[in-house]
């Protein structure tokens, strides 16, 4: 919180994001709307180390851990939108619940997809969700971060971190443009589970419908928080088996044998990291 060479970058970054604020790019008979969100991020990666070296290893260290302070302050905000909403939201809780079942689409379409360019039990690890933390708590807890599941697991979640906002942005835009959706079911969508990507995502659909940005925001946060709510136990009880069935099927096709099983994560490898 003292680091004030981070704050002035941060604020800098801030500014100069606003100062371009929105850009619409008329595609066909749809609008692609760039946010300055998507700025700020893109800038913010360019000051890392590995680049301009603006900003140092222990900055971007400090950045991280700040981020879950600022998504909560974010997440308040939406909060004070929700119960202005709450009527519309109540009559569209079937589809705010059922919509967890979409998140089933990964997995028919990621898991075949990631055994078929090469790879093996990472494709489970990948594909069953869209690996946000608490989907990562669940690999590591049932096979350990070391495994192929884990690294699964972790590639999609370092990718989101750093790519999903953008592209969540970019897909609601396109979705609003060219797809026969309500805007409110493109918000509802955007609530998968991260509040970066949900926001990026409400935030092009707003500025495409300013008529309804209260209502959208809403709606998307209070999708959020039903993900993170049921989406865990749509994990373990569904997504996760239907993912190691597919992947089954998908090696079988394309090797003709049956897949190694599983290293499971024991008892013992929980406690000491030694399996035993």
């Amino acid at each position: 919180m003292t680091d004030f060479r981070l704050h002035l970058i941060v604020l800098i970054l801030i500014v100069v994001a606003e100062k371009i604020g929105n850009i619409s790019i008329k595609v066909g008979v749809g609008t692609i709307v760039l946010l300055p969100m998507m700025y700020a991020l893109l800038m913010g990666v360019m000051t890392a180390p590995r680049f301009t070296k603006i900003s140092t290893d222990k900055q971007v260290k400090t950045a991280s851990s700040l981020l879950g302070v600022t998504l909560m302050l974010l997440m308040a905000r939406y909060g004070t939108l929700v119960g202005p909403s709450l009527p519309k939201i109540l009559a569209a809780s079937p589809a705010l619940i059922l919509q967890e079942f979409g998140n089933l689409g990964t997995i028919i379409i990621g898991v075949p997809l990631a055994v078929f360019v090469g790879l093996k039990r990472e494709a489970i690890g990948a594909a069953h969700s869209v690996a946000r933390e608490p989907n990562v708590a669940l690999i590591g807890e049932r096979f350990g971060l070391d495994g192929a599941e884990g690294r699964g697991v972790m590639g999609v979640y370092i990718c989101g971190t750093v790519i999903g906002t953008i592209f969540f942005g970019l897909m609601a835009s396109l979705a609003a443009a060219y797809l026969p959706f309500h805007p409110y079911a493109l918000a509802m969508a955007a609530g998968v589970g991260s509040a970066s990507m949900m926001t990026a995502a409400v935030g092009s659909l707003s500025a495409m419908y300013p008529q309804m940005a209260d209502q959208l925001a809403a709606f998307g946060a209070a999708s959020n928080m039903l993900s993170g709510l049921d989406g865990l136990y749509m994990s373990i009880w569904m997504a996760l088996p239907f993912a190691e069935w597919l992947y089954k099927k998908s090696y079988r096709i394309k090797y003709g044998v049956d897949p190694e099983p599983p290293v499971l994560k024991t008892l013992e490898e929980g406690k000491d990291g030694d399996a035993k």
